[in-house]
């Protein structure tokens, strides 16, 4: 991998023109990379799957690892916007804590549905930089404070901790979750796994209650 000054974009686009040209290379370096491998993938067959000159590609973007950064952290920021979007619109019905949970369940399945492959290619099969890794942590994180403040908020629920347990709701149905959309078990479709994560959660909290 570059050093780090090599993996961010050349320019923005500040032009619809170049706007659409961005987005036709980012689309195309998508495929590119899930069709053919990140490692096998070239910045040629970018531009000729988005239809450009590869200098137009290596006008935004200095290589093909620049590339990669760009579609994670898109990726990562457009996933936790739909989180977020899916447990507010819980939120403004007031629901008890059963349904707010499993709506919050539904959501992290959601964030991990968005994409998959693209997904699994860029968290399981890409050398992705620390950089991205960092910026995924802190959206979890990030995550984790909302989550913690939902549980402060909510009149069922008196956890003795809410910053631990919201971390350790978000991670541990982050990583159950990771797992069954990337490598799903036979026998267990989502609707299974999303009510034993509700299960799960709600004897957590009332464990937490009683201690």
């Amino acid at each position: 991998m570059p050093p780090r000054a090599q993996l961010k974009p050349r320019k923005r686009p500040s032009q619809a023109r170049s706007k659409a040209t961005v987005e036709a290379i980012l689309l195309a370096a998508a495929q590119v990379f899930r069709g053919q491998g990140y490692a096998a993938s070239t910045t040629d067959r970018i531009a000729e799957r988005a239809g450009v000159s590869v200098g137009s590609v290596y006008q935004y973007f200095p290589n093909k690892d620049a590339l990669l950064v760009a579609l994670a952290e898109r990726h990562i920021d457009t996933g936790f916007t739909i989180v977020r979007d899916l447990l507010a619109e819980a939120l403004s019905e007031k629901p008890p804590i059963e349904v707010l949970l499993r709506r919050f369940v539904v959501a992290m399945i959601a964030l991990h549905e968005h994409e998959p492959e693209l997904h699994r290619l860029l968290f399981e099969e890409a050398p992705l930089p620390s950089s991205v890794r960092r910026r995924l942590r802190k959206r979890e994180n990030d995550f984790a404070g909302e989550v913690c403040a939902l549980l402060e908020a909510h009149p069922e629920v008196n956890v003795c901790d809410p910053k631990t347990t919201a971390y350790v709701l978000v991670h541990s149905v982050d990583a159950l979750v990771h797992n069954f959309i990337l490598h799903p078990p036979e026998g267990i479709d989502a609707n299974q796994l999303s009510e034993e994560l509700v299960r799960m959660l709600l004897r957590h909290l009332s464990t937490d209650q009683a201690s």
